[in-house]
């Protein structure tokens, strides 16, 4: 088997566990053979990739060559000078506005948000892509649909961002070789990552790149805090007690890190029994205004807690795409006055 034999081969191996083959996720970087010797260079983002790739190979030809060697390319290392909150750096130029969306504590259906408010941007005829930057459970591939594909690259050497329901998607479940594959990183590889994310995923121009943050206040909302320049950060809470305690939190991280602050959402407002119309307040009430008011910020829409918002997330089809009119107006309305408040530049 000679070189062009052995690279057409390896361009036709099916990636495991997917419908993909090597060639088709552009993870092949160089192949020579040379006397029996045989020497493949991958491209791959994860190590998790790297070594289920590696082993493909390895089952398939290592009985065709006395040696196999596979190692994956080295690249550039990324300037990693980070900036500050007050003089944050540019790393989305390709971005007219960015938009982060963020909560206190997880479980309040933060990602469920950033990606309707995200389409429902497209819908006005903008420019959207959305960066899932909540890398230990990232959401975003389920919720667009897209969680069944995987990262593949241009013939410039960029990530492809996903593509659905108008947005332009990267998230770091895209990078991993199952659904269920935890990212076991420190802080520093998973910022390192987003960064990679930004700097050479091929986003083209956008009006507005949509961030879904991790919940709390730690590293990576730091990071983006100083790596962009966000033009506006939109909370998203529940009324719960619990929930505005920790939304309080966020809402001095943006504070002090000197991020504007859109507005907040109110998610799980409240629930109306479809059969008999009675509203009940399953997490209290109140949250979202006294929030609102203690720390000047507009409360931009109450989401109320609703089946076919939570069976649509699941099947990856979002209620402001693919819902009745109602669906569509808590998210549209949510966007309405958020444009309304900050000043973008459109």
């Amino acid at each position: 088997m000679n070189t062009k034999e052995f690279e057409s081969a390896l361009h036709a191996l099916a990636y495991p566990g997917l419908s993909r083959t090597l060639g088709e996720l552009k993870l092949i970087s160089e192949v020579k053979v040379t006397d029996k010797r045989a020497k493949v260079e991958l491209l791959t983002v994860s190590d998790d990739s790297y070594l289920t790739v590696k082993a493909a190979i390895e089952a398939a030809f290592s009985e065709r060559f006395e040696t196999l060697e596979i190692t994956k390319k080295s690249t550039a290392q990324k300037d990693i000078n980070y900036g500050n909150s007050a003089a944050p750096n540019n790393r989305a130029p390709y971005a007219k506005n960015v938009i982060a969306v963020t909560s206190g504590k997880g479980g309040v259906g933060k990602s469920t948000v950033c990606v309707n408010l995200a389409i429902a941007l497209a819908q006005k005829g903008y420019k959207v892509g959305i960066l899932d930057a909540d890398v230990y459970g990232p959401n975003v591939p389920r919720l667009t649909n897209t969680d069944l594909e995987k990262i593949k690259w241009n013939d410039d050497n960029k990530i492809v961002p996903s593509e659905n329901y108008g947005l332009k998607i990267m998230s770091v479940a895209l990078t991993t070789p199952t659904s269920d594959t935890p990212l076991v990183w420190r802080s520093s590889v998973a910022v390192s990552a987003l960064i990679q994310f930004l700097e050479d995923v091929a986003w083209g121009e956008l009006d507005f790149l949509v961030i879904d943050m991790p919940p709390g206040t730690g590293d990576i909302q730091l990071t983006m805090a100083q790596e962009l320049p966000i033009t506006a950060g939109v909370i998203v809470t529940t009324p719960q007690l619990v929930a505005s305690d920790d939304v309080s939190r966020a809402i001095r991280m943006f504070q002090d890190i000197h991020v504007p602050i859109g507005g907040l959402v109110e998610n799980m407002s409240y629930f109306v029994a479809p059969d008999t119309g009675t509203r009940y307040d399953i997490f209290g009430t109140g949250g979202g205004e006294r929030l609102s008011q203690r720390y000047n910020v507009p409360l931009l829409g109450q989401i109320p807690l609703n089946m076919e918002i939570r069976e649509g997330s699941d099947n990856g089809e979002p209620p402001v795409a693919l819902g009745n009119d109602t669906l569509k107006s808590y998210y549209r309305e949510v966007v309405e006055k958020l444009l309304e408040t900050t000043k973008f530049r459109v």
